[in-house]
């Protein structure tokens, strides 16, 4: 085996005629991610799988809708990150790539490419508007999940109007309505999916709008941190606890000095975990605490409205004409 295929994904046709043999391209110390590619480690990561099928991929091509979201960082629901097909947009005019492990995709003409890690991919605000494609009822992407990803995209791509134009320029695209409800929602400045879940809760609830990640300083000017939420006008700071950071000894310890070191300089730090976004109870009480130190009575609170939202409200729809 040439040592130079020992370190990337390579056809079976280019081994051929490097010398190597077929009944070596057989052996079982050599993977098949797909036909006609092999590798000698498994691909296990989303940039390793597109790599072994960008070796097989047609000339015009690139990366698009779940692996794209993927490869760019951007936030997806836990049904859609299981989806464990490779997605694949190609040009209207070329035949779509079609593999047992491929979803094809058409329509790369209408989308910009960028470059990331030497592959192609859709680039990120029209890989936001292909994830119209899995919104409405019965699919795994709501309005919640397009505010999410778009906070992520903005930060990606400077602003909300990226994600505009890549949705106008489209024909009829798929979810649409929940496409554009969610554009003016998103903020830059979020740096997780819950940080925008969590933003969502308290303004739904009819409480002022945080600012996302932004310094916390003391009244001297001492820079104490960087807040998840922070409400500058009340010196409040909503942080929110994942368990994925925030649930080591090391990491509560290190948590705990940190809050120390804010409250010291005035400010009120709430801490706020998955169960106040998703959990009635749990969000209510938490809506009722954030209500307190910022100064909102707690009857002014409208705490059915923050609850998590799938679609966009019935009457943002735009009335279908009657047939005549």
């Amino acid at each position: 085996m040439p040592e130079d295929l020992a370190t990337r994904p390579f056809t079976a046709a280019a081994a051929l005629a490097r010398g190597v043999t077929r009944r070596r391209l057989r052996a079982q110390d050599l993977w098949t991610p797909t036909r006609g590619v092999r590798t000698v480690e498994l691909p296990t990561t989303v940039l390793e799988r597109a790599r072994a099928f960008a070796a097989v991929a047609p000339t015009e091509f690139a990366f698009s809708h779940v692996t794209a979201a993927q490869l760019l960082g951007i936030p997806l629901p836990y049904a859609v990150e299981d989806d464990c097909l490779v997605h694949i947009v190609s040009p209207t005019a070329a035949n779509r790539m079609r593999r047992p492990e491929v979803r094809g995709h058409r329509g790369l003409e209408g989308r910009e490419v960028v470059e990331v890690d030497g592959l192609p991919v859709v680039s990120p605000a029209d890989t936001w508007a292909d994830l119209g494609e899995f919104v409405g009822p019965g699919r795994p992407v709501g309005l919640d999940d397009l505010i999410a990803a778009g906070d992520a995209v903005a930060n990606l791509v400077g602003g909300t109007w990226p994600l505009r134009r890549a949705v106008e320029r489209r024909v009829r695209p798929r979810g649409k309505v929940t496409l554009t409800y969610a554009i003016p929602r998103i903020r830059l400045g979020a740096w997780s999916a819950m940080e925008t879940r969590s933003r969502l809760m308290v303004v739904r609830a009819g409480l002022p709008e945080p600012q996302h990640n932004i310094d916390v300083v003391s009244h001297a000017g001492r820079w104490l941190g960087c807040g998840d939420l922070v409400w500058e006008e009340q010196r409040v700071v909503g942080e929110y606890q994942g368990a994925e950071f925030h649930t080591r000894l090391k990491d509560r310890a290190r948590d705990g000095v940190r809050r120390d070191g804010i409250e010291r300089g005035d400010w009120t730090v709430v801490e706020i975990v998955a169960a106040d976004v998703f959990d009635r109870q749990c969000r209510a009480a938490k809506l009722r605490e954030l209500a307190g130190h910022l100064g909102v009575s707690a009857h002014l609170l409208d705490v059915l409205a923050a609850d998590p939202q799938f679609l966009a409200p019935a009457q943002f729809a735009r009335p279908r004409r009657r047939r005549a």
